[in-house]
Order: C-alpha cells, then sequence, then structure tokens
C-alpha cells in the first residue's frame, strides 16, 4: 500500500501536510504533473531571474492555507465537516489546473474564449467522473453554488487563499522583499460571520498591508514594463504562428502545439481537444520559438530572437496615452531600418490597469466586538483603504532598439 499521507518540504509555508488520501490521488494525476512544466509568473525569470517556480509549487501552497485557515476557523468554533474540509483543500488544489502554457499569457490564444477558470472546470468535471464523484462538493464550492458562501471566498475573493499564496511565493522567488505579506497573521484573524468570511477588526492593518504589497508587487513585478512586454510578444508570436499556419505556412512545433496553431473553433471542446490541451506545456512553446528564430519570416524570426536571445523590444512607459504621431513616427523609422513595409507589426502600445481594492465588488468586511460587520472602508481605523480604490493604468509603447 502506498503511503498517501505525506509531508512536502516546501521553501516557501515549510512543512506541507496530505491530510486526506484523495489529495494524493489528484497530485499523482497526470493533469496535475503537468502543472509541474506551467510557469507560475510566464517569462518573469527573463527579468527576475529567480522566478522560476511553477503552477504545481502554487496549487500547493494554496492547498496549505487552505488548510490553515480552516484550521483557524474551527479553533474559533465555525463548524466545518471532514468532507467540507477535503472539498475546500481540493477545490483550491485544482483552481489553477485549466492554465495552459505560460500561465495567463496565453490565456485566450490556444482555445479562443476559454478562460483557465473556465477550463479547470472542464477538467474537474473529467476528474470527477474518474474518482466516482468525490470532487462534486468541490466543484461547487469552486464555482461558489455551495449554500455556505466563505468557503468560496477563501477560494475566490479580494482576500483568498490563492492570493496570499502567490504573492508571498513570488515575492520569495524574485527576490522582491514589498510582497512578502504576513501569511499567518492574516489567516489568524479570519473568521464567518452569516456564512460570510470577515476578518476580525483588530487585523485592520495586516488587511491595508496586505492589499498594498499586492499593489506594489502588480506595478514593480507583473506590470513591470518589461514583464508586459515580454508577455505581450508571447500573444504576439503566437497570433503570427496562428496567421502563418492559417495561410499554408508549414511551421516546426510539437504534434500538439501544431495542432492549436491549426484549429480555431473551440465553441465545445472535443475529447481530442482536452486530451492534446493537457499534454501541452512550457516546453512545446520554448522549443516551437527557437526553431523559429530562423524562420523566413521576418516578423515571427524577429519577435521570437527577441524572447530566446532576450534581446527585447525598447520601451518607454507612460501614466497617459502616447501621441499618435510618436507613434506614427516610430512606425516610419523601423520601416526604413528594416527597409520594410510593415512596421507597425513591431510597433506597440500596450496598456496595463489595475485596482487595489474594488469596494463593489465582494469588499472586505471587518467583525466586531459586539458582533457587527462592517466594511474596510468605512472603519474608523483604516488607514489606506479609502484611498487604493481608484483605477490606475499605465501605457507602455515598445519599438526596435535598432531604430
Amino acid at each position: 500500500m502506498t503511503n498517501k499521507f505525506k509531508i512536502i518540504n516546501d521553501p516557501v509555508h515549510g512543512f506541507i501536510k496530505i491530510p486526506h488520501e484523495i489529495l494524493f490521488d489528484v497530485i499523482e494525476h497526470p493533469y496535475f504533473q503537468r502543472l509541474r512544466r506551467i510557469s507560475q509568473t510566464g517569462l518573469l525569470n527573463l527579468i527576475f531571474p529567480g522566478a522560476t517556480h511553477t503552477r504545481f509549487h502554487h496549487a500547493l501552497g494554496a492547498m496549505h492555507l487552505m488548510f490553515t485557515a480552516l484550521e483557524t476557523l474551527k479553533l474559533k468554533e465555525v463548524k466545518i465537516s471532514k468532507e467540507e474540509e477535503k472539498s475546500a483543500m481540493l477545490a483550491i488544489l485544482l483552481h489553477d489546473i485549466g492554465h495552459g502554457p505560460f500561465s495567463h499569457a496565453l490565456e485566450n490564444m490556444l482555445m479562443d474564449d476559454w478562460h483557465h477558470e473556465k477550463l479547470s472546470l472542464l477538467l474537474m468535471n473529467k476528474m470527477n467522473e474518474e474518482f466516482g464523484g468525490e470532487l462534486t462538493m468541490a466543484m461547487e464550492m469552486f464555482q461558489g453554488k455551495y449554500h455556505r458562501k466563505f468557503f468560496n471566498q477563501l477560494i475566490s475573493s479580494q482576500l483568498d487563499v490563492d492570493r496570499l499564496d502567490y504573492l508571498k511565493r513570488d515575492s520569495f522567488y524574485t527576490g522582491v522583499s514589498e510582497g512578502n505579506v504576513n501569511t499567518q497573521r492574516i489567516i489568524s484573524m479570519m473568521n464567518v460571520c452569516n456564512d460570510e468570511l470577515v476578518i476580525d477588526a483588530k487585523g485592520i492593518y495586516s488587511i491595508e498591508n496586505f492589499l498594498t504589497a499586492r499593489m506594489f508587487m502588480y506595478w514593480q513585478v507583473y506590470y513591470h514594463k518589461t514583464s508586459a512586454l515580454a508577455e505581450h510578444l508571447l500573444v504576439k508570436i503566437l497570433a503570427r504562428a496562428k496567421t502563418l499556419v492559417s495561410e499554408g505556412k508549414d511551421l516546426p512545433a510539437s504534434e500538439n502545439l501544431r495542432y492549436f496553431l491549426s484549429k480555431n473553433q473551440f465553441e465545445s471542446p472535443t475529447d481530442e481537444d482536452i486530451q492534446r490541451f493537457t499534454e501541452l506545456d512550457d516546453m512545446d512553446l520554448i522549443q516551437a520559438m527557437k526553431s523559429w528564430t530562423g524562420n523566413e519570416d521576418f516578423i515571427l524570426s524577429y519577435l521570437c530572437r527577441c524572447v530566446i536571445e532576450r534581446n527585447f523590444l525598447k520601451t518607454k512607459i507612460s501614466s497617459k496615452p502616447f501621441d499618435p504621431e510618436f507613434i506614427k513616427e516610430k512606425i516610419e523609422k523601423t520601416n526604413a531600418v528594416f527597409n520594410i513595409e510593415f512596421g507597425a507589426e513591431l510597433v506597440d502600445e500596450i496598456s496595463r490597469s489595475l485596482l487595489p481594492y474594488n469596494m463593489e465588488k465582494q469588499p472586505i468586511y471587518l467583525l466586531l466586538k459586539n458582533g457587527d460587520t462592517i466594511t474596510l472602508e468605512n472603519s474608523e481605523n483604516q488607514i489606506l483603504s479609502s484611498y487604493i480604490n481608484q483605477l490606475n493604468t499605465k501605457y507602455i509603447l515598445s519599438f526596435p532598439r535598432e531604430i
């Protein structure tokens, strides 16, 4: 018999326990093992060399924080059954199972508008059939259909264990200390009131620190101008490859990647679509880009060299959109330097927007000593919450270094 109650040594959280056998079986499943080959942060390692961690790491970490959160709630006399505990841990373990190569970067590029959460649910359904219905409650929690709302809030909200893990983990691997949130302190302040997730009022500053840490991580790491450019280049490369394949060009690629380059209709994914998707990972894209650096198509080969040789386009960042005349000038210079007529393909304006705290959508509630609840921004003790609810947008212009 296999010992399924394993302990995993995680560099971020320390020892992670597997308290239910089904968790071990799910981790061993090929769909989940694929996450070892899916980068957690896309091409971020080209900017922060240490950021080589994967979705596999993150899923295990989020599962550990879910277990910790549930144990905390039990100590506060919140009734949670073994089945609910198991299902909540399964739900967070599988919340990213539908991510494709390079995670968010190629979202919607491989299978049209199939967002990773939609694909995660589809794969959960397939696994649920294999495991005889053991994932049914986990899927209800994942979709927000379970009658106790706080389970879904622990999985997906403005203060969920998903965010708590990726902020601390990405901070650790990138070396950017601003994102190093105190997950244990935040979890220790969690509570439940009327089946809604709330925070004990005395934890307000830990929550404000979490929100600002997330904001700094986005602007300093995820939306770093070179990071945004790298992600944009991946999208452009795949879009260009799909265009060339649609024109009858033969591009060297793995069998599974070739399948997605040549197919465009995914309204209702077939079994073959799903099977091929779950066999696709970062390696397929990297190998393809390496082979495409020498392609006869100028745009495809140029963009692939930018990524593979880490010779990125030049970038400028601004708090407002760039002057169309300035962009036109860059396009004309690109055409002149490369003696081409499609310089617009190599000059792009990218934008990134962030709303640090959304007061309208699932606000964070504080639990007062008298049993009442109040939204974070309305607390008389808040310092920052009422100031970080504005949408902020940055604009990035990229163009060839040669000009």
